[in-house]
């Protein structure tokens, strides 16, 4: 296996062929080397095993299209992406805090919760509701729905728009979906 032979000092030649060439084989090692140990890093943070996964795809998504910004001389490779993760964990984990702040403060207004608050209610709340759901979604998947429902793109415009297979585009609007029907108190 190829990863087996890389060593640290390789990292360094394969993120320039990134930059440089657009080098999506250079890319595929990076990606093999530290999307698996990202998401055990995320676990180890407290990450749940699928917020884990979708932080680690997010963080090395952000690694090809941010790649032009990473600077070998001012650190290794895998603190770079390593940091990325980290940020990104740490912005969900404030959109998580200021969701349950939100979902309390709707609670206190509610006099009673026998029913979802999609169900009837008041037309304020249920869009504070929505839009809370909204950003708790993970960027890449809180643009792909805004662009698919409000600019009315079809899934290969979003593709090209964003940069994405078209296989990602649709991923990313499944796992926005079951969150968005999680935090909206919908079917499973």
């Amino acid at each position: 296996m190829i990863e087996d032979s890389l060593q640290q000092s390789d990292w360094p030649v394969l993120m320039a062929a990134v930059v440089e060439h657009g080098d999506k084989q250079a890319f595929m090692q990076i990606y093999d080397h530290f999307a698996p140990r990202l998401v055990s890093y995320l676990q180890a943070q407290g990450a749940s095993t699928a917020q884990a996964e979708e932080l680690a795809q997010e963080a090395m998504l952000n690694v090809w299209r941010k790649a032009p910004l990473y600077q070998a001389d001012k650190a290794a490779l895998s603190t770079w992406i390593f940091r990325i993760a980290r940020n990104l964990y740490i912005d969900s984990l404030r959109r998580q805090r200021m969701l349950l702040v939100e979902w309390d403060d709707q609670y206190e207004q509610q006099e009673s919760f026998d029913s979802p608050l999609l169900e009837g209610g008041d037309d304020h709340l249920v869009e504070a509701r929505i839009k809370a759901a909204m950003e708790s979604l993970p960027n890449q998947q809180a643009q792909v729905v805004y662009k698919s429902f409000f600019e009315s793109k079809s899934h290969s415009e979003i593709a090209a728009d964003m940069d994405l297979p078209l296989g990602s585009v649709k991923s990313s609007l499944r796992l926005a979906f079951q969150k968005l029907r999680q935090a909206l108190g919908g079917p499973q």
